[in-house]
């Protein structure tokens, strides 16, 4: 599928999603979000796809925000229509029943942050910089970013960063819990194809019901251990249980097929 904003490429069952605006330092427009959607979507449809990574082009940026010109002159009704658009998709990206691995090449501010966020795990090259400083236009985070970043690092440092509008660097990202793994910008990529090929060597309905499990946990009105029972019930009547199983019994290297 062609995107005007997106680059896309499938290769070994892993897609990427490269953000593709760098005279804007790939700074998110509505567009930009929308097609992100729409490729989510085809990855979860598309049986070849196994796993996601997004990142941004050029060396500079993730994506260093929302496209700003798009906010002047919004009524309320109408920034929140933005905020839910935006939030719609980064939802999709967060319940995706595919691991998606944000690779973070440079800036990840406001919405770019916000993007890391949803996806599963945050890979950072060493220039990456996270923040959100909305608080200096005069507004806050609307794509669910004061909900992640306290999940992620915890209520004070995430109040801190949302009302000073401070950055991390990967260092400190990584110290405090934002991202995975810190890398040289030329092992970004590779580090990402190395989570995900161990990824892949298990079971994918098994990694579902890992990814629905956790994100229960952070459901308003979820029941996280009753969505762990019933993942956990669901694994029994799976091919993948009986190979995995049987593999171990059996002494050998187990070989799922996602049934």
């Amino acid at each position: 599928m062609n995107f005007e904003n997106l680059l896309t490429n499938s290769e070994n069952g892993i897609l990427t999603i490269t953000i593709n605006r760098p005279d804007k330092l790939n700074a998110l427009n509505k567009k930009t979000v929308k097609e992100i959607g729409e490729a989510i979507k085809n990855a979860k449809e598309d049986t070849s796809i196994k796993a996601v990574i997004i990142t941004g082009s050029g060396a500079k940026s993730f994506v260093a925000g929302a496209d700003i010109s798009e906010f002047v002159g919004l009524s309320i009704e109408q920034g929140k229509t933005l905020a839910q658009a935006g939030q719609a998709v980064f939802r999709s990206i967060e319940t995706c029943p595919k691991p998606v691995i944000a690779a973070v090449n440079g800036f990840a501010l406001g919405g770019g942050c916000e993007l890391s966020m949803a996806c599963h795990i945050r890979v950072a090259s060493e220039n990456a910089k996270f923040g959100q400083p909305e608080v200096n236009l005069g507004l806050i985070a609307g794509y669910g970013g004061t909900q992640r970043l306290v999940q992620l690092i915890g209520k004070a440092k995430a109040y801190e960063l949302h009302a000073t509008a401070d950055m991390l660097n990967a260092t400190q990202a990584l110290q405090f819990g934002l991202v995975n793994y810190v890398t040289t910008p030329e092992q970004l990529i590779p580090k990402c194809v190395e989570i995900i090929e161990k990824i892949k060597s298990k079971s994918p309905k098994a990694i579902t019901g890992v990814i629905n499990s956790i994100n229960a946990y952070f459901e308003n009105g979820t029941d996280g251990f009753e969505t762990e029972l019933n993942e956990f019930g669901k694994c029994f009547a799976t091919e993948d249980f009986k190979e995995g199983t049987s593999a171990f019994l059996e002494k050998r290297k187990a070989n799922f097929t996602g049934k």
